[in-house]
């Protein structure tokens, strides 16, 4: 195994360095210092071809320009805030607006978009690249200094692990989520409608129109987010279910799971072979299918459009501050907050 480091770009005078962690069965993962981003994600299909099954660029000038949040690291806080605010102890912190009404994924300057360190490290059964972070009190109003690592493993199993932790001087939030699009066609020869998804989970969020959960937990059973046995996206992109319309005729949609580290996420591309299982500690995964891609620009000399990859973002529930009955992201002063997400490629022997 080995780790490659380049030179991708610079930012105001700063370095933005790429590392490609390679396998010893050829695997690789590139990864820059920018945001945590994962640029690419190499793996063979079921012929032994290897090739990228994510979403990205091929500079760092369209990273900073994009807004589709490709392969980075989102937080403090990832999905919707209500109102670009929460109180905490009886104070009330006042977040940026950056979507309509609402705070998204952490802000106008998130942890997707600032420089981190990086540093590397080697032994024989696995390489990894840590990325840290101190996140100053008051960055994008939330209270804290928060010292964040974010930890990119990959070992000869063809497993990626991703380790989050997080500790703040001061009462503050974090629910950090990697917004990695997976297209397990290679080199996005087709679109991710023909993947098929399965999920450990009973209840995913009702949403309204501003894609905010309204508290409600709904059952998945009788509806096209019944993931409970192998599905086809396509079938909720086709779906005149008000909730799948509601966001764009796809999926844009929190499930509760019902189970963790327990192959609770599989997805599955019968075309190339390719096959994504996803174990996590977090509560939740938000689910999205790339309904408001827009067709304008390439992505890896591809024509965007719509349902061109597909987000598995393993996070706790969004906006779960103004929900007393969801889970609690809330961090407490000196309490390291950790979470774990490992994902396993592999290809269909038949």
């Amino acid at each position: 195994m080995k780790i490659i480091q380049e030179e991708f770009g610079q930012i105001n005078d700063q370095m933005v360095n790429a590392y490609t962690l390679v396998n010893d069965k050829g695997m690789e993962l590139t990864c820059i210092n920018y945001g945590c981003i994962i640029t690419k994600i190499s793996t063979p299909d079921k012929d032994g071809n290897y090739e990228n099954i994510v979403l990205g660029y091929d500079s760092l000038a369209e990273y900073v320009k994009g807004s589709y949040f490709f392969g980075t690291v989102v937080g403090r806080v990832a999905g919707r805030i209500k109102g670009g605010s929460f109180d905490l102890d009886g104070k009330t912190y006042t977040l940026a607006k950056n979507e309509n009404n609402n705070h998204l994924h952490g802000g106008n300057r998130g942890f997707d978009k600032v420089i981190w360190d990086a540093s590397i490290h080697e032994n024989d059964q696995e390489i990894s690249v840590e990325f840290s972070y101190l996140s100053p009190n008051g960055e994008e109003g939330y209270p804290g200094n928060v010292s964040i690592k974010v930890t990119y493993t990959l070992n000869n199993d063809n497993e990626l692990t991703i380790h989050y932790s997080g500790i703040s001087d001061a009462k503050t939030l974090l629910n950090m989520t990697n917004h990695s699009y997976f297209n397990l066609s290679g080199n996005i020869k087709s679109d991710i409608l023909n993947h098929s998804l399965q999920i450990k989970s009973d209840k995913f969020l009702e949403l309204n129109n501003e894609l905010l959960p309204t508290g409600d937990l709904l059952d998945v059973k009788g509806t096209p987010f019944d993931f409970t046995s192998e599905q086809l996206i396509q079938t909720g992109v086709e779906s005149q279910h008000p909730q799948n319309v509601l966001a764009g005729h796809g999926f844009d949609h929190p499930f509760l799971l019902s189970s963790n580290h327990d192959q609770e996420i599989i997805l599955r591309d019968s075309e190339s072979g390719r096959t994504l299982v996803i174990e996590t500690d977090e509560p939740g995964v938000v689910i999205y299918s790339g309904n408001q891609m827009k067709s304008e620009g390439e992505i890896y000399g591809v024509p965007s459009r719509k349902y061109l990859g597909i987000c598995l973002e393993t996070q706790g529930l969004p906006d779960a501050i103004h929900h007393p009955n969801f889970p609690s992201w809330v961090l407490e002063k000196d309490q390291e907050h950790t979470s774990v997400t490992k994902y396993k490629f592999s290809v269909a022997t038949s």
